[in-house]
């Protein structure tokens, strides 16, 4: 009896490895009496997968590997004593050492478009923030899409557009920069200029166009930066995709949904696409080459269960680029697909100055 049991396994373990060996033993030996083996157990491995119990089990295991953190207290949030707005009870001119003193350091460090850097600060995504500071270490600027905003006007996360222009009147269509002023016309995005800060509102059209992030920067910050754009650079094109890969998480766990991993595989496939946009001026999700997303993704050896790519041009920002893309149905669905596990970014620069950003998401 064990004798048979042995050889039953042995059989076994042959033909599961006979991808690896049917081909060259084939050159020597008929192995056509494994095709009818090879259809009943493609209609085994199907039976098995509609099976309803086998369902819930892949679905109970697929969920306790995204499992969401536990969701932290809401932190109180006081009105602005000397500034218009503030972000987590943070307000522009505060000094470096009152946000460590209430905070700790940051979790990243990464560069922007202004030549300073973003100080991004959350819990497992949540209380989600970005501070950047000027040369004697005072905040400057700010970015949240969390309900983390208070301001004295009582503006808050997922006020109104109606409500914001009543308060504020009509948004900037222009900034002005030199002898050059550079258009300002999106609907979807208003910018003030309010108390010496640059104040820029993003709705989300697909949810009665509440307020869904803010940015408020200093005057001066602005005015420093003489183009829309920031020269091609490559410690800037690795900033834009982390903090991709930040804003995308932050907007999920927003949302109820787990937080994705860093895929180094995905990355590099992205930037690899983001470079060959750029390079050979086009924008597509089908390369010159005729391969897909998935394709190129399979290229670098990456496997998966499923798999999607956003794509974003000309904005000048990680932000601008994000908020966009959650603007925009397709990639909106993207950002937020619960089945998604890993998440790799790739940001090219072109020789004039339009960034191409590329996000490849899979589920394993």
């Amino acid at each position: 009896m064990k004798f048979l049991i042995r050889l039953l396994l042995l059989v076994v373990i042959l033909y599961a490895l006979s991808p690896f060996w049917r081909g060259p033993a084939s050159q020597y030996i008929d192995v056509s009496w494994l095709d009818p083996i090879d259809a009943q157990m493609a209609e085994w491995w199907d039976d098995l997968k509609a099976n309803p119990y086998v369902k819930e089990i892949a679905n109970d295991l697929r969920n306790e590997t995204t499992e969401i953190k536990e969701k932290i207290p809401a932190p109180t949030l006081e009105k602005p004593d000397t500034e218009l707005f503030a972000v987590n009870n943070i307000q522009l001119g505060d000094s470096e050492d009152d946000v460590i003193s209430l905070y700790g350091k940051p979790d990243r460090i990464s560069m922007n478009e202004y030549k300073q850097s973003w100080y991004t600060y959350h819990q497992d995504y949540q209380h989600f923030f970005m501070l950047t500071y000027d040369a004697e270490k005072k905040v400057n600027g700010f970015y949240t899409n969390q309900d983390l905003l208070s301001s004295k006007d009582g503006i808050k996360w997922k006020s109104s557009k109606e409500s914001i222009r009543t308060l504020y009147g009509e948004p900037l269509k222009s900034i002005r920069k030199g002898l050059v002023s550079y258009i300002i016309s999106n609907e979807d995005i208003d910018t003030y200029l309010l108390d010496g800060q640059y104040v820029t509102f993003f709705y989300d059209k697909h949810a009665n166009n509440e307020l869904t992030a803010i940015q408020v920067l200093s005057e001066s910050m602005e005015m420093k930066k003489e183009e829309n754009y920031a020269a091609p650079n490559p410690t800037l094109e690795e900033a834009f995709a982390v903090q991709l890969f930040d804003l995308t998480n932050a907007e999920r766990v927003s949302h109820g949904l787990s937080v994705l991993e860093w895929s180094t595989t995905a990355a590099k496939s992205a930037v690899l696409h983001s470079s060959d946009m750029a390079k050979n001026n086009y924008f597509a999700h089908e390369n010159l080459s005729g391969q897909s997303p998935f394709d190129r993704m399979e290229a670098q050896g990456l496997r998966f269960r499923l798999a999607g790519e956003n794509l974003a041009y000309g904005q000048n920002s990680s932000i601008f680029a994000h908020e966009g893309l959650m603007n925009s149905l397709g990639h909106r669905e993207n950002i937020l697909l619960a089945d998604y596990t890993n998440l790799g970014v790739g940001v090219d620069i072109n020789d004039k100055k339009q960034p191409y950003y590329t996000e490849n998401f899979f589920g394993k």
